[in-house]
């Protein structure tokens, strides 16, 4: 029997009593903590908080409003709207209002960090767009056991995430080493190509402008298609399936790319997504929109792809980007990048050898990236146990 069974035990050997959340927590808007000027700079002290997946927006000078949360005085920030939530033990400012500063209640025996596990446990999804903690989150019912074993589990789960974030520290660098050097070696492969057999993207095939199909005509079902919002987003190199589709009717008025074409972005906002590709390898037809170039080429798919992706490609496109808040690229442009063409087969091999290193760093199949989810899971699962208990029935 382990410490924490023996202590369940001997003190609440029927169940644990349960109550809202809402009973033991006080929650804070976070009106007077708003930042006034999105304008952060990195050497600023103060960071202001969103609590969704990018938590740190930036940091800020201002000295006025800022929430003194610390170790001993830590606060959980609740998105209203996304139900996310984010511990935080340092002082901050915050984006928006669309939040909650959660706080335990004086009167109340539940460790606001044994809520903090307990949350990821009760995995509520916000499924539209409403404030849910009033109405809906703080009312959730959850065990309240006694203070001393809400205090054992919590620093079961604490050891888990300390070991956690030293594990994925490891492997994140050691995922950001082998990116890096799955980048130079595509760079270098490319730049050693070209000194042989060369011929222009536009000798190999031609760009054509997509265009009809706007973010607000996406749907779950229908017939496949590509944003371009998407290839930055959801994409990598190539992809078999499409995150988004529309109805036939619009599908019959649209471009299409075939298996093996290139969808181009044509605009970012940055000079270095400019021009991102993915290599369509669906078993159709699928529907492309506006922002974005369809290449029909003769050049191995994937060779093609990776092509885009390099430093070859990018310096030779570079001074021809055109605008200053919305960057663009024109197709005569990208029709004049001289690309090395070996033989077909040549190329096909090293698409192929590419992709196997590619996927070491991206494939969540493969590689690095199941090790972290691995990590992740194993909390999940001690959390899941631990976190269960027996509720005690009324006498």
């Amino acid at each position: 029997m382990n410490k924490i069974e023996k202590l369940i035990e001997d003190l609440c050997p029927g169940g644990v009593s349960w109550g809202s959340i809402g009973e033991h927590i006080d929650y804070e808007q976070p009106t007077k903590y708003i930042v006034e000027s999105t304008d952060y700079s990195d050497s600023s002290p103060t960071p202001v908080l969103t609590a969704g997946q990018t938590f740190i927006l930036g940091h800020t000078d201002e000295t006025l409003g800022i929430y003194e949360a610390s170790p001993i005085n830590p606060v959980i920030i609740f998105d209203d709207f996304t139900t996310a939530f984010k511990w935080v033990d340092f002082p901050f400012k915050v984006k928006s209002s669309a939040m909650k500063i959660l706080t335990p209640s004086k009167k109340s025996d539940l460790s606001l960090r044994f809520l903090f596990h307990y949350m990821g446990v009760i995995g509520f999804s916000a499924t539209e767009h409403a404030r849910h903690w009033i109405s809906i989150y703080s009312q959730m019912e959850i065990p309240i056991p006694p203070i001393s074993i809400q205090q054992e589990i919590v620093i079961i789960l604490d050891k888990f995430i300390e070991l956690e974030a030293e594990l994925e520290a490891e492997l994140e660098a050691e995922l950001e080493a082998r990116s890096l050097q799955f980048r130079n070696y595509r760079d270098q492969y490319f730049e050693e190509l070209s000194s042989g057999t060369t011929s222009s993207l536009g000798d190999q095939g031609d760009f054509i402008r997509g265009g009809g199909l706007e973010k607000k005509d996406l749907a779950s079902n229908g017939f496949p298609a590509i944003h371009y919002g998407e290839i930055h987003m959801h994409y990598g190199t190539s992809a078999t399936a499409t995150k988004s589709f529309v109805d036939e009717t619009l599908s019959n008025r649209l471009k299409k790319a075939q298996p093996g074409n290139l969808v181009i972005t044509t605009t970012s906002e940055n000079v270095e997504d400019v021009c991102t590709a993915v290599v369509w390898m669906g078993k159709g037809e699928v529907a492309v929109g506006g922002e974005t170039y369809i290449y029909k080429h003769g050049l191995d798919p994937l060779y093609a792809g990776y092509f885009f992706q390099s430093h070859s490609f990018r310096s030779a496109i570079r001074p021809h980007i055109t605008g200053t808040k919305v960057k663009r690229v024109s197709s005569a442009v990208m029709e004049r990048v001289k690309v090395p063409t070996p033989s077909y087969e040549e190329q096909t091999n090293i698409g192929l050898q590419l992709k196997a290193l590619d996927d070491l760093t991206s494939d969540t199949n493969a590689g690095i990236p199941p090790e972290i989810t691995a990590r992740r899971q194993q909390y999940e699962y001690y959390r899941n146990k631990l976190l269960t208990f027996k509720e005690l029935k009324a006498s």
